[in-house]
């Protein structure tokens, strides 16, 4: 039974050699230790501050990168809009120099039409009066073969026709 219970001398050095070694341990390694912990603490601390830090950067970040792809949606959305009006505008400018280019060349072309059928109108009026002429040349030599019959038509005309 004496294993169960201890000496009172083993008890007094006991005492004694932990309350050295516990003197020891707060004069040399309590200090650094309860340091070591504090600063690890402190940089615990400061990890965690930084991490909320960077959690509260990377959302302004993030909502900045939304309204800057709201901001491009809308200047592409302006851009393809500006180049469809931009289109139609061509388109229809084109629509108009085309209208008024057939109309001028329609307009040129039925000048030249009418100038030529007033050319041909001339023309044919002019072959009918030779045509006329030389029919009326004919039938008058063939009834006026006499000389005397010429003077008598001749100065019939002549006396019909008035001088202005």
């Amino acid at each position: 039974m004496e294993l169960v219970k201890p000496g009172i001398g083993l008890l007094f050095w006991m005492t004694i050699t932990f309350s050295i070694v516990l003197w020891l341990l707060s004069k040399f390694a309590w200090k650094p230790i309860l340091q070591s912990i504090r600063e690890r603490e402190d940089s615990i601390n400061n990890a965690l501050n930084a991490a909320d830090e960077a959690r509260k950067q990377m959302d302004a970040l993030k909502s900045d990168n939304e309204k800057l792809l709201a901001e491009a949606r809308k200047e592409r959305d302006k851009l393809l809009k500006e180049a469809v009006e931009m289109k139609e505008s061509i388109i229809a400018q084109a629509k108009k120099s085309a209208d008024e280019e057939s109309r001028r060349i329609i307009s040129n072309a039925n000048d030249a039409i009418e100038k030529a059928k007033l050319n041909a109108m001339n023309e044919l009026k002019t072959q009918i009066a030779e045509i006329s002429v030389d029919m009326a040349e004919k039938i008058l030599r063939k009834k006026l073969d006499d000389r005397n019959q010429q003077e008598a038509f001749v100065n019939e005309n002549l006396k019909s026709i008035t001088l202005n």
